[in-house]
């Protein structure tokens, strides 16, 4: 079957960019006049070269990486150099964002935030907690608590279960697994509350007929330090053996097809770092141990990300060997698409096979739990603002999300899989 593929956000930010940046101990990472480019390559050769500036230089710094184009960060002193080598190389080069900075001064860095908790701005983790611990003391019929385990530095990574009967097919959500990716969790803790207060009769129907285990924030560690140090920060925070840099792609650590495409490094300064081997993580294995627990409860997986609007399923090891079920999850990730599309926004998302990344927890979930409705979404944008989504997009991507994941769902039914996996 001919397929296109899109490669996810393939981002080897390294950590020298703390270096690159003059910090103290007590001062956040600035990226002041740091641009990003977006450039159109021709070729393999051309494809070739981009991917290897970060290996050439701590100025150059891959966001993303698509069929036809790369998104890379460049810093300030080194902007007159990349502009004439693309001139020199005829890619066509275009500023997407003109200075990072501002982009986290304008609000995503959370320096303005709500008094309460809501969805106008983006929140840390204690505040993200503490209205967890609310929607349990006011929902304890519904909702319940569930621990996935502890991270390296030893906070719990938390989860809600909501299930008004007994009998329903589950969801499981996974979300903030890179930790500067703050629309994830922004979008799961809306999707929570719609679930709980929407009177929307097919939110309601969504609500009360399906079971729903939700890990707003996975990579705790990681999403603190994006919070009070480096808002661009990716990995998680355990240290590596003979390394001064710091951190775990957590996405790049199941044991689905560990290492085996390209789509990951073994240098533990890349962005993209897989670990000594598979589930050295404590995340990464308490979370393939909780869902491997709750197997025959799940129907579907979805793993949050951003950016590039496309919704992805297995494999992410191939792009020459397909599910059984492709055709099918064509079918619904195509539903989420439409569904997405018809919104007043009218934002496009693309969909198709996570060849060439070497992930995910959607890519271990279908292969190692069982779970033949799984997919990784990258959320908005797919570029202009990257993973500095302004707190303005929170609730129109949230809402996007809700109309996807409703009309995914609903295929999904028609198809059979969200039948009851056993007798329980």
């Amino acid at each position: 079957m001919k397929l296109w593929v899109c490669a996810v956000p393939l981002v080897v930010l390294l950590s020298a960019l703390a270096n690159a940046a003059s910090i103290g101990q007590d001062e956040r990472v600035r990226y002041d006049n740091y641009s990003v480019y977006k450039v159109k390559y021709a070729n393999a050769l051309q494809r070739s070269v981009l991917l290897q500036l970060d290996e050439e230089s701590n100025d150059f710094n891959l966001w993303h990486e698509a069929s036809d184009q790369v998104h890379v960060m460049v810093s300030p002193k080194a902007k007159l150099e990349f502009e004439a080598r693309m001139s020199q190389m005829n890619a066509s080069a275009e500023v997407l964002i003109e200075n990072v900075q501002s982009l986290i001064q304008d609000g995503s860095d959370g320096a303005l935030r709500d008094s309460s908790f809501g969805w106008t701005s983006y929140h840390t983790l204690e505040k993200i907690e503490a209205w967890l611990d609310e929607i349990l003391a006011s929902y304890p019929e519904i909702v319940t608590g569930f621990l996935v385990g502890q991270s390296y530095e030893g906070r719990d990574i938390r989860g809600i279960k909501i299930s008004y009967k007994s009998g329903n097919p589950g969801v499981f959500i996974e979300s903030n697994i890179h930790a500067r990716e703050w629309i994830t969790s922004a979008t799961a803790t809306w999707f929570i509350n719609e679930l709980l207060t929407s009177s929307d009769a097919a939110v309601r129907d969504l609500a009360e007929n399906h079971d729903w285990y939700i890990v707003p924030v996975f990579n705790v560690d990681g999403f603190v330090y994006s919070h009070v140090k480096d808002r661009m920060w990716r990995k998680s925070r355990s240290p590596s053996a003979g390394s001064t840099c710091i951190g775990v792609d957590l996405n790049r650590n199941y044991d689905s097809h560990w290492m085996e495409n390209g789509g990951a490094s073994d240098n533990p300064c890349a962005e993209t770092y897989a670990g000594l081997s598979a589930f050295s993580e404590p995340e990464t294995k308490a979370l393939s141990e909780y869902i491997s627990g709750i197997k025959d409860k799940v129907n579907v997986l979805f793993a949050f990300h951003s950016y590039s609007q496309v919704l992805l399923s297995p494999y992410g090891h191939t792009d020459e060997e397909f599910p059984d079920n492709y055709d099918d999850l064509l079918q619904v990730a195509k539903a989420y698409a439409d569904a997405v599309n018809s919104l007043q926004y009218g934002t496009t998302y693309r969909y198709g096979s996570s060849a060439e990344v070497l992930c995910c927890t959607n890519d271990w979930a279908y292969v190692k739990a069982d779970i033949e409705i799984s997919y990784t979404i990258e959320f908005r944008d797919t570029g202009h603002h990257g993973f500095l989504l302004p707190p303005t997009h929170i609730i129109p991507n949230a809402e996007e999300t809700l109309a996807g994941i409703t009309a995914l769902l609903a295929e999904s039914r028609e198809l059979g899989y969200l039948e009851l996996k056993y007798d329980l």
